[in-house]
């Protein structure tokens, strides 16, 4: 299909981007292009190009070191997928420059003065967060634009004089900072001794400015400057003009072709399909990195978060699949122990352990992952092959055909959505055949109300005593929407009261009127509604994007939709009762379900409601805030 060629042909690039890189830049370049052209097209087109060039090419970018060019893919994907919200921020961050540049002449000038004593050539430049940088760390850590401690961070450039030991001069510029403002004990980030994978070099350290606000401070040298800002078409410019022997440019080059490595790997293992193999490969791409060391004093690059049995697939395949522990710093720990920098780690073998699928929980790197999957599919195989020999020898002594019709009528009555899922089932014994079956094969096959879940507004209906009902529903046989109209892709959908009963709606996003959506066309005809940030709306952009569809609201207020607030605060007596009185008697909202935990004197809430829209949600989340023991309000 046109999901799965379109993932192919990423596929395809990466494959020859594994054996010349130069192929990939032209490629990213070519987007970098596309983006820049993109207003010309239609919305759908628009959301199909940015979500590609967030899902892959910014990623991609960003791992070859080319920080410049990925910022500017992600700002204009983010404009043309959340326009309002890039306006507001682009629009914000105008408005604080002037307040950002005095703080910054303030905090820079008596480093400047220090520096200039010293006889270093410098120069000093600040650097503003970009507009999808901050829209997704509030999204992320839930805050608001004012809370985003980081927007401004300065940057040392030193010139490397002849004989100067360019590491050294890092940390004594960092110590002359740090003898002037307080630094953060926890802030200090050492990328000149360990670079990262993507040859990006730099000392880091936070310090407390006289104004009483925290500012980051990124020491660096012109060229580790010119590599973090162009990554590796700056690492073979100075290999080529200078002819570089230089230790870390020698490193740089061998991480780069570690991670090339890595890809031909998860190539040459078989994927059920494209996607997943664009899944496998994605997780690497952003990864923070740490720094584990093996038993021989090795220094290993890791993505952060990464597991015992992550480190385990690193070292080798057959260590990764026998792994059921590791000593790290001489502690007895299990394979989902998450690795720290500076740990070491002795992996720990048997050959009686086999994959387990619960694996893919807790590992992250593309190598384990891959791996696991494989072993896992060609086990999946090998238990398909036993569940159909099984199921063809009891419907041969109950005289029934192996078709199509009978397989949906087991598969239905087990609750099964596909034949190969049947037969794993039946493989692995978890479904035994016997009588019960022999009755579901001779019965008329059912179609249950198998779209139901999907629908998840309710209208509010005025009943005689002013009480809310929710909307009868339809009991026909599929329970499916009203067939769809011949789509037009050169229109937004329109989602209104009307129109909004032939569409689903996103279980896992939940959209309501109000967030920025897009309609997706399923398999079936069907089109469901996502929230355009939504995780399966971004994958779907990326890999199925011929199907994406513009969408907007044009709703009244006349139906609720569900949306679940997360709140979080101090365990209080009477807290709750203050939480359900604004919403129930002040606000007049309806409450679904409440959840609550408490410990520690402290209490997370999970409240389950119905709005008409994210301006109701804003409100709610407003007023509860003004509850003194609340300290956090989100939707969840």
């Amino acid at each position: 299909d046109k999901a799965s060629a379109q993932a192919e042909s990423f596929k395809k690039l990466l494959l020859t981007m594994s054996e010349d890189i130069r192929v990939i830049l032209i490629k990213i370049s070519d987007r970098l292009h596309n983006m820049r052209t993109l207003g010309s097209q239609l919305p759908g087109k628009q959301y199909k190009i940015a979500g590609e060039t967030l899902y892959i090419y910014a990623p991609l970018a960003h791992r070859l070191g080319l920080n410049k060019v990925k910022e500017e893919l992600e700002d204009l994907s983010f404009k043309y997928e959340h326009p309002e919200e890039y306006r507001k921020i682009q629009g914000q961050l105008e408005d604080t420059r002037e307040q950002l540049t005095t703080i910054f002449d303030q905090f820079t000038a008596p480093i400047r003065q220090k520096l200039d004593q010293e006889g270093i050539q410098y120069e000093i430049k600040a650097r503003f967060k970009k507009p999808y940088s901050i829209w997704t760390k509030m999204q992320m850590k839930h805050v608001s634009f004012e809370e985003i401690y980081d927007i401004l961070a300065v940057r040392i450039i030193f010139e490397v004089k002849e004989g100067m030991n360019e590491n050294a001069e890092c940390f004594r510029i960092c110590a002359i900072a740090n003898n002037i403002y307080k630094p953060h004990p926890e802030r200090v980030r050492d990328w000149v001794s360990n670079p990262k994978a993507n040859g990006y070099q730099a000392l880091h350290t936070t310090l407390m400015s006289k104004a009483g606000k925290w500012i980051e401070v990124q020491i660096r040298s012109r060229r580790m400057d010119d590599i973090a800002e162009h990554g590796v078409a700056s690492h073979w410019k100075y290999k080529t003009i200078e002819e570089s022997e230089d230790e870390d440019d020698i490193n740089n080059e061998e991480e780069l072709n570690k991670w090339l490595k890595t890809i031909r790997e998860i190539l040459d293992d078989p994927q059920p399909n494209a996607i997943d193999f664009l899944d496998t490969i994605k997780l690497n791409l952003y990864a923070n990195e740490i720094f584990v060391v093996t038993p021989k004093g090795e220094f290993k690059t890791m993505p952060a978060g990464c597991t015992v049995l992550d480190f385990a697939f690193t070292i080798h395949t057959t260590i990764g699949t026998h792994c059921i522990g590791a000593k790290v710093n001489h502690r007895l720990v299990g394979i989902s122990h998450k690795l720290e920098s500076g740990d070491q780690v002795e992996v720990l073998t048997s050959k009686g352990q086999r994959v387990d699928k619960q694996w893919l929980n807790f590992t992250t790197t593309a190598k384990a992952r891959g791996k696991i999957a494989a072993i896992l599919r060609k086990q999946e195989r090998e238990m398909q092959k036993q569940g159909e020999e099984i199921l063809n020898d009891f419907l041969q002594e109950n005289e029934k055909e192996p078709n199509s019709l009978n397989i949906s009528k087991l598969c239905h009555f087990h609750e099964l959505a596909t034949r190969d899922e049947l037969l794993s089932a039946i493989g692995r014994g978890i479904i035994t055949l016997g009588d019960a079956d022999l009755k579901a094969l001779n019965e008329k096959l059912k179609t249950g109300k198998i779209w139901q879940k999907y629908i998840p507004f309710f209208n509010r209906n005025e009943a005689t005593d002013g009480e809310e009902k929710p909307a009868e529903t339809d009991t026909t046989a599929t329970n499916q929407p009203a067939p769809l109209p011949t789509i037009d892709k050169k229109k937004p959908l329109v989602l209104s009261e009307e129109t909004i009963g032939r569409y689903f709606f996103c279980e896992t996003c939940h959209p309501i009127p109000g967030d920025d959506v897009l309609g997706f066309i399923e398999d079936g005809g069907h089109i469901v509604i996502h929230k355009r940030q939504c995780d399966i709306a971004k994958r779907l952009k990326a890999t199925g994007g011929n199907k994406i569809l513009a969408a907007n609201w044009d709703t009244h207020g006349k139906q609720t939709f569900p949306a679940t607030l997360h709140i979080e605060g101090f365990d209080h007596v009477g807290v709750l009762h203050q939480i359900t009185g604004i919403l129930s008697q002040q606000l007049n909202v309806n409450i679904n379900s409440i959840h609550i935990d408490t410990a520690d004197g402290l209490f997370h809430a999970e409240i389950r409601l119905g709005v008409h829209d994210v301006k109701d949600i804003q409100g709610i989340c407003r007023d509860l805030k003004k509850i003194e023991e609340v300290q956090d309000v989100r939707r969840f």
